[in-house]
């Protein structure tokens, strides 16, 4: 092969990669798994902790009002519960913060409420950064590489919204409803922006620090509906926004797979500097932990064999080490993967740790293979079928049930007046009896044999 085929090879599979990385977002479908995981497991913490909120996040909790007013004067960290010290102003930012990590679930503007799932775990964690622990600090992490993601193309319901404006727009002959919607809420928070910075509540810092990340978000989410608004007149500018954002999304996309590979790749390495994991008895310490033992007899039933607990022990730290190595290999990292999402869901369960463990699922399921997690979506799917169907069914069952228990005929339904099926009087003179309706039904004629 002559160096200039060699070039010309060379320059082609790099055009193929500019083009395959400014033309579409990749991993749909691993973006919209971790969106669904993180949001959902941010969602259960905080209703799992609602009776707890005050002495986690209130004004009056251990980590007092004061305190950390002073501890983020000197770290600069952003969260609003520090904005007022009122009961009333915490439970309107514990509300926020359960309803935008719900919608951002769902994937209802999910540009919109990729920032605001930010600002309600900005706002938390950073209230009492005492409270948390590994599984928080990976849901702080991945809730701001999210609000650069485009995590709502599939499985969401802008996605479904999407599908149903591209049906209706060949038949309607137009370019669609405007997104009123959107613009109010777009309108609102520029409104509750503009209050905010009037009041000196957002720390300007550095180059503007949080004050130039949200009004520049906000300032995007303009111009991207003013492109998509007027894209009849030209779509250059369309165009444009989307190779940004597509390149942004795959950057972001790339951060957290480095960043998941990162977090054991860190873990193994240092569990293999210490002693305990060295000999391999460093599982056996934390199942006889009162505070890591919620089934003191299944920690009791696992840590009893010496071996078990030396191989999980050597297991883990060998997973967790060549896990980085393994995405070079795909059938490996799909077994290695399997493992790891196994043992977080053990973890879960004997070491009473299951908002880490949903933590770290999610943070591993961004390397699920795309012929999975759509198999995954389909299983899904079916099971909603079958559960609306039911629903339904069940519905028709009890409105049927009530309003014959309220006289009410539904139409089509007979009535049962207690005669048998073949519509003879009681009196037997064979004249016949008379339907619910009034309609005679004849006689049957006795069969003779001859």
């Amino acid at each position: 092969m002559s160096r200039f085929d060699r070039t010309h090879r060379l320059d082609r599979k790099l055009g193929h990669a500019v083009s395959r990385l400014t033309g579409q977002a990749l991993g749909p479908y691993q973006t919209a798994v971790i969106r669904i995981g993180f949001a959902g497991t941010w969602l259960l913490f905080l209703l799992r902790e609602f009776p707890h909120r005050q002495e986690m996040y209130g004004p009056d909790g251990p980590w007092s009002w004061d305190l950390a007013q002073q501890l983020i004067a000197s770290n600069h960290a952003f969260t609003v519960l520090m904005w007022a010290d009122s009961q009333v102003w915490f439970e309107i930012v514990f509300g926020f913060a359960v309803l935008s990590a719900a919608l951002f679930m769902l994937g209802w503007r999910t540009r919109t409420m990729s920032v605001l799932f930010l600002l309600g775990v900005l706002s938390l964690q950073n209230r009492s950064i005492f409270m948390g622990d590994g599984g928080d600090n990976v849901i702080h992490l991945m809730a701001i590489y999210l609000v650069f993601t485009r995590c709502g193309q599939v499985w969401s319901l802008d996605a479904r919204r999407e599908r149903r404006t591209a049906a209706a727009r060949p038949r309607d002959g137009d370019e669609g409803q405007p997104d009123r919607v959107g613009v109010v809420l777009w309108a609102v928070l520029g409104l509750a922006l503009t209050a905010a910075t009037l009041a000196g509540k957002i720390d300007g810092g550095t180059l503007g620090g949080w004050r130039t990340i949200y009004w520049g978000l906000w300032a995007l989410q303009a111009l991207w509906w003013l492109a998509g608004r007027y894209a009849a007149r030209s779509d250059q500018p369309r165009i444009f926004l989307d190779v940004v954002a597509n390149l942004v999304h795959n950057a972001a996309l790339f951060v957290i797979m480095a960043e998941a590979c990162l977090i054991y790749a860190t873990a193994g390495w240092y569990k293999i500097q210490g002693s305990r994991w060295q000999d391999g008895t460093a599982v056996y310490y934390p199942l006889h932990l009162d505070y890591f033992s919620p089934w003191p007899a299944l920690s009791d039933l696992l840590s009893a064999s010496g071996t078990m607990v030396m191989l999980v022990t050597y297991g883990t730290v060998v997973a967790q080490v060549a896990f980085p190595f393994t995405l070079f290999n795909r059938r490996v990292k799909n077994v290695l993967l399997a493992i790891m999402m196994t043992e977080h869901a053990v973890i879960a369960v004997v070491l009473g740790l299951p908002f880490f463990s949903l933590a770290m699922i999610a943070a591993d399921a961004v390397f699920l293979p795309t012929s999975f997690l759509r198999r995954l979506g389909g299983w899904a799917a079916r099971v909603r079928e079958w559960l609306l169907s039911r629903l339904s069914r069940l519905s028709r069952v009890l409105r049927v049930s009530r309003s014959g228990r309220l006289g009410i005929r539904l139409p089509g339904s007979r009535e049962n007046s207690g005669e048998d099926n073949s519509g003879e009087d009681s009196s037997g003179d064979g004249s016949g009896g008379e339907a619910g309706e009034g309609v005679r039904v004849p006689r049957r004629r006795p069969i003779t044999r001859t």
